[in-house]
């Protein structure tokens, strides 16, 4: 599904021309190998904050911080869209994102998808019935504390999706890894890197509605902080191909994100939060999957955006090309604002394991289509990793 209508503001790091390319479209590109260490050497300048190394590389793409921090990060020519692995440049603005622009970024533009979605293409299952989203108990931590929002900016204004904090092998119980959707970080062939990308774990987390929130405080809508993308990378086939319907880049529709707290602390993101999910890249085939729950945050009508909701239904297969990996699908009536959201089954093991995020769904809610992760996504992955090891 589209993400939905959000608030932010980051300069990003270089990333890594592997199997995908890394962050976001800021005012220029970044480069070289960023280490842990290199990015929590973050100094505040008017209240960016920019890794010490990345400076002299953001001067050298004439990126103006002042004029950065004064919206300049709102201007959207086209050669502004930095596409590719080294161009995501995302630096910190410090309370950039208050409560009231993470509530109000939650109008959804059309959900991502095709009326001719899978017909004809390869193996197809009859469409699932609906299963209508159930409204998550509160507080959300104590049930799916990896879930939360993430907050970006786009042509069209300010957007949002949902996403999974997600287990790193290179720093076993302290990962800074996130899970969301190709297209909440990168606009595909059209376009390239979002900017101000921001994940905010167990967003409301007493679960108030839009009206209940005007005037809340920070930390009742971001209770474990807002935590910063310093690093982003999709599958280079979502970069050539996806597109605001999907595309033919919807198999590849996954990203990963490395985040930094804005505020900053010893502690990792899976530290923070208690919780992280192991990413299966080998799950069995979809006939063979018992049962799939998604979880994200709705927030077209008739959701508001600011309550997560999840579904559980047995997957079926939407296959859209032929020579591209099919698709899981389940019946789910969440609307756009949940895209990027994981999705969750049993892996290997038999334990819950994140097996795929919410990429695509009719424009009348019924059903939501995920990539099956496999090697493109692991590389993905394991690039990311390894970039901070």
């Amino acid at each position: 599904m589209r993400p939905n209508r959000p608030v932010t503001a980051v300069l990003c790091a270089a990333a890594l021309a592997l199997t995908a390319a890394a962050c976001g479209p800021g005012g220029g590109e970044g480069g070289g190998d960023a280490k842990p260490t290199d990015v929590a050497a973050s100094t505040p300048t008017d209240g960016i904050k920019i890794p010490d190394q990345l400076k002299d590389k953001l001067k050298q793409h004439g990126v103006d911080l002042d004029k950065w921090k004064g919206g300049a990060w709102k201007n959207w020519k086209k050669d502004d869209w930095l596409r590719e692995a080294n161009d995501f440049i995302n630096p910190i603005i410090e309370d950039l994102w208050d409560p009231d622009r993470m509530r109000d970024a939650q109008r959804p533009d059309k959900p991502v998808t095709d009326p001719d979605l899978g017909k004809d293409q390869g193996v197809t299952d009859p469409t699932p019935a609906p299963v209508n989203a159930k409204a998550l108990g509160t507080p959300y931590h104590q049930s799916v504390p990896e879930a939360g929002k993430v907050f970006f900016d786009g042509p069209e204004g300010s957007m949002v999706c949902s996403a999974t904090v997600v287990k790193d092998p290179a720093h076993p119980g302290r990962s800074n890894m996130v899970w969301t959707a190709g297209h909440c970080v990168h606009a595909g062939k059209a376009g390239g890197w979002y900017r101000n990308i921001a994940f905010v774990p167990s967003y409301n987390n007493a679960g108030r509605t839009q009206a209940q929130l005007k005037g809340a405080k920070r930390d009742e809508v971001a209770p474990y902080g807002v935590w910063w993308s310093d690093w982003a990378q999709t599958s280079d086939q979502w970069i050539a191909q996806g597109g605001p319907t999907g595309g033919q880049g919807a198999p590849y529709d996954f990203a990963v994100l490395h985040v930094t707290p804005e505020k900053g602390s010893s502690k990792s993101l899976e530290e923070t939060v208690g919780s992280a999910l192991p990413v299966e890249f080998n799950a069995p085939a979809v006939q063979k999957v018992a049962s799939i729950t998604a979880t994200g945050y709705p927030a077209a009508a008739p959701f508001d955006g600011q309550r997560a909701f999840q579904c559980a239904d047995k997957p079926g297969r939407l296959s859209l090309n032929g020579n591209d990996p099919v698709m899981y699908r389940i019946g789910c009536t969440m609307t756009g604002g949940s895209s990027g959201g994981g999705w969750v089954a049993a892996g290997a093991d038999g334990k819950p394991a994140l097996v795929s995020n919410t990429s695509i769904g009719p424009a009348k809610a019924g059903w939501l289509a995920g990539p099956r992760l496999g090697p493109e996504a692991k590389a993905v992955f394991e690039a990311v990793s390894r970039k901070f090891k």
